[in-house]
């Protein structure tokens, strides 16, 4: 990320004039106090790595949020950082349990490859891409976080909610026709939300929707 670019995400979280930020720093202090109180606090380092990881993870996404909605780019260096740190976490997930060091790989690869086929496809169907690389990189990175189940939640539900919320946008005219609207916001609340509610609970949700409640 250039010079330029740290300067301008600066702006846009803490505030022109390295003015704090209060409303976002008011969210992540309740962000990371509802975290706690859904996951607790154990005895060892490794059975509060989730915990650990949805902390790291909180301000990052929103400074994603708010950085690809204003200025449509998701900072390298951000993406970047957050894969060296997920490589960690993989690591030390794998010193309890291989199997989640591999299925966090494998989140990584099916993230950024569900949206890298999507940018390849949009590319020849409409002559331009689909979603922007930034995206791509964020999946990779948001899949080596959660794993391979997860990611593919977070992708369908983001574009569930990127489907509603663009048509809002349009209809209140906050958005035009012909307006880009950035992808990354709502892979941001696709993740929250898989931050939040269990699993099962989101596969349940995503099957009744998509299938329209049969079976």
């Amino acid at each position: 990320m250039s010079n330029g670019q740290r300067v301008l995400s600066k702006e846009l979280i803490i505030g022109k004039g390295s003015k704090p930020n209060y409303f976002i720093m008011l969210l992540v202090a309740v962000i990371y106090v509802s975290l706690i109180y859904l996951n607790g606090i154990k005895d060892t380092i490794i059975a509060n790595l989730d915990l650990l990881k949805y902390m790291i993870l909180a301000p990052a996404l929103i400074i994603v949020f708010v950085v690809d909605y204003k200025e449509q780019i998701i900072p390298n260096r951000l993406n970047l950082t957050l894969f060296e740190i997920g490589l960690l976490f993989a690591f030390a997930y794998g010193l309890s349990n291989i199997a989640i060091s591999i299925n966090m790989i494998l989140g990584m690869l099916a993230g950024a490859g569900i949206f890298v086929l999507i940018t390849l496809v949009g590319g020849i169907i409409y002559g331009k891409e689909a979603m922007g690389f930034g995206d791509v990189k964020l999946m990779g990175v948001l899949g080596l976080f959660f794993g391979l189940y997860n990611i593919i939640a977070i992708a369908l539900m983001s574009f569930l909610i990127g489907a509603i919320l663009s048509i809002f946008l349009l209809i209140t005219r906050i958005k035009k026709t012909d307006e880009y609207i950035p992808f990354g916001p709502f892979i941001v609340i696709a993740t929250y939300i898989s931050m939040y509610v269990p699993f099962d609970m989101i596969k349940l949700a995503l099957t009744k929707i998509f299938t329209l409640g049969v079976g």
